[in-house]
């Protein structure tokens, strides 16, 4: 009688882990999908925050987006230049919160502060100049650029156009020692 009492105790406890299994194996799979759904759509929204057509969503962006468009760069995505791509993740991420935080406080709380010219922030800058660099790095090797701090200070109208959507300060020499026929000379 003892036996039969010890047999059905482990005949329920193996049924009770069967269904547990089950159960831990629908939660293990649900939790995959969950993932996978999840993961895509956030890789499907970074990419899109990275679009031209999204930056050009706030009205501070008309004349750049104008002239990115017109640009030789117009095939790019906006962070492809303005965002880190040294191939981690977490720090073109943190960047991207950072800057879009930035700009959610200008086109927000900040709307009265918004300057008429538009200049990339330092942090920014050491982006696109490196950016710059890994992109055109096969043509630059013949080039001495220790004459200037980044890439554009040379080349101040890529990819936003020459003129055609900048008011006339903008193109004023990035340092008042250079004189602007110089300055001028070395865009062309």
């Amino acid at each position: 009688m003892a036996e039969k009492r010890g047999f059905r105790a482990r005949l329920r406890l193996g049924e009770r882990l069967r269904s547990s299994r089950g159960k831990m194996s629908m939660f293990a799979v649900g939790g995959v999908v969950l993932g996978v759904i999840i993961g895509g759509a956030s890789m499907e929204v970074i990419s899109h925050t990275d679009s031209p057509e999204f930056c050009s969503s706030c009205h501070i962006m008309d004349s750049a987006f104008g002239s990115f468009q017109e640009s030789n760069h117009a095939h790019l995505d906006c962070n492809d230049c303005h965002a880190p791509s040294d191939g981690l993740l977490i720090t073109r991420l943190s960047f991207k919160a950072r800057a879009g935080a930035g700009h959610i406080w200008f086109n927000t709380i900040g709307r009265g502060s918004i300057p008429d010219v538009l200049h990339a922030t330092t942090d920014s800058v050491e982006v696109i100049n490196s950016n710059c660099i890994s992109c055109h790095e096969p043509s630059i090797q013949e080039v001495n650029h220790a004459s200037k701090e980044n890439c554009a200070d040379c080349h101040r109208s890529v990819p936003h156009g020459r003129g055609m959507y900048r008011p006339d300060e903008w193109h004023e020499p990035a340092h008042p020692s250079v004189p602007a026929a110089q300055t001028t000379a070395e865009q062309s």
